[in-house]
C-alpha cells in the first residue's frame, strides 16, 4: 500500500508551516496502517486525529487551525489505485507532499483450538480482503 501525506497549501503554492504540536488526521484508529504510516513520516511522537472517513481526514487536513495535514491512502499494490480518494483529492487545495510505502501484513486471528478448516466465512473491510487474495 502506498500512502500519501496531504498538507495545506498557502497562496503560493508553498507548505503549510508544520507545528510539531499539531496532530495529523488519518483515517482510522489507534493500531491502524495509517497511523504507522503517520509515525514512519512524521516520527513516533506525533499526535493522531482519528477520522471515520477518508471525507473527514480531507476536511480534517484542510483544516489549518486544526492539523498539519493528514495521511491518506490512494495507491494499492495488489488492489489498485483507490478512485474516490483521488476524486477527494481533486476536490480539496490539498496536494500530495510525501509518501510512505508501507508493508501490510494481515493475519487472521482465531480462538485456541480453532483450526483453518473449521472456518466458513471471514468478515474485514473490503480493502484488506483484497490484499489477501
Amino acid at each position: 500500500m502506498i500512502e500519501k501525506k496531504l498538507e495545506k497549501t498557502s497562496k503560493k503554492g508553498a507548505s503549510a508551516k508544520k507545528q510539531p504540536n499539531m496532530p495529523v488526521a488519518i483515517q482510522g484508529y489507534e493500531g491502524s496502517f495509517h497511523q504507522v504510516a503517520a509515525r514512519s513520516f512524521y516520527g513516533k511522537h506525533v499526535e493522531i486525529l482519528p477520522c471515520a472517513t477518508f471525507t473527514e481526514v480531507i476536511q480534517q487536513a484542510s483544516d489549518k487551525s486544526a492539523t498539519m495535514g493528514g495521511i491518506m491512502a490512494i495507491e494499492n499494490s495488489i488492489a489498485g489505485s483507490i478512485l474516490p480518494n483521488y476524486n477527494l483529492l481533486q476536490k480539496s487545495d490539498l496536494f500530495v507532499a510525501g509518501e510512505v510505502y508501507l508493508q501490510i501484513d494481515q493475519h487472521l486471528m482465531v480462538n485456541p483450538g480453532v483450526k483453518l478448516t473449521d472456518i466458513k466465512e471471514v468478515h474485514s473491510h473490503q480493502m484488506a480482503l483484497q490484499q489477501c487474495l
